[in-house]
């Protein structure tokens, strides 16, 4: 599933390309597209003829567009291989094309919703108040993530502690830091030196405050490069790939060297996912053991 770098530029070229225009037409090709707006596809498509699109902006892994001077907002959740595409109008259509919206502007393009598992989806939803951000509702419980300019990481550190679980388990709990998931968990943690199983009660500040460090280093490196695609599925609003799937250094690595050490990294199963680590460099906790 795309995580915060991947949404981000997706979100970096909405602001591009759509920011400003006014939607002229919606087709809802598929229904599951749009089941999360529990009126249907022919409300959606209504709702959102003749508003015009704001700046896209981003909460962890989800991104919306706010519609001006209604208090609505388009909110869009990639899921596992959601696309969001900005194509020329008569473009041929991409096999798994689910909606299409066209714009009253000559630029000649349009913005397409491209899923082939179809877990993905748009919705119109009301915004927070602006004092939270202007936030879908249905989105205000998501914690702000690691990039965020207003990020506490005093209240991070010291929820992390607090918390009765383990520590990959804490960053990818969206209550509590948002945009980071299995790939870029697996990271930090390499880069960390830490196991994924070590309880967060054991680390100490300046330990959560190195790792902290290490999350946001590691997604400021992979917006630098488009993201981690490991497939076509996960791409820009130009159908670009992103490339830092060559720089990982745990993620998908099974049986290869260790970049710091030369140990054969290993994979474990770990809630219906997988976790990689080197088992020299981060050597899990004795009650792991």
């Amino acid at each position: 599933m795309p995580e915060l770098p991947e949404v981000e530029v997706v979100r970096r070229g909405l602001e591009r390309w759509v920011a400003g225009r006014t939607v002229t037409e919606v087709e809802v090709l598929h229904p599951r597209a749009v089941r999360r707006h529990p009126a249907g596809g022919e409300d959606f498509a209504a709702r959102l003829k003749g508003q015009r699109f704001e700046v896209a902006r981003r909460r962890g892994k989800y991104l919306w567009v706010p519609l001006a001077e209604t208090g609505t907002s388009v909110l869009g959740h990639l899921g596992m291989s959601g696309q969001l595409l900005v194509q020329p109008e008569g473009a041929p259509d991409e096999k798994h094309l689910r909606i299409r919206i066209r714009f009253d502007d000559s630029a000649g393009t349009e913005l397409r919703f491209v899923d082939q598992r179809t877990f993905g989806g748009l919705s119109l939803h009301d915004q927070t108040p602006a004092g939270t951000d202007g936030l879908p509702d249905v989105i205000a419980h998501i914690a702000r993530d690691p990039l965020d300019p207003v990020f506490d990481d005093a209240a991070f550190q010291s929820a992390l502690r607090l918390r009765r679980t383990t520590i990959k388990r804490a960053l990818l709990d969206q209550s509590l830091i948002s945009g980071v998931g299995n790939i870029y968990a697996d990271e930090a943690l390499w880069r960390s030196k830490l196991h994924y199983d070590r309880p967060t009660a054991s680390l100490t500040r300046p330990r959560s405050a190195e790792l902290l460090g290490h999350v946001r280093d590691v997604m400021n490196a992979a917006l630098v490069a488009g993201g981690t695609s490991f497939d076509s599925l996960y791409v820009n609003v130009n159908g670009e790939s992103g490339y830092f799937d060559r720089s990982l250094d745990a993620y998908g690595r099974e049986d290869e060297p260790c970049h710091r050490c030369g140990t054969p990294m290993r994979r474990r199963a770990w809630m219906n996912r997988s976790s990689y680590f080197c088992p020299r460099c981060q050597r899990p906790p004795r009650t792991t053991a």
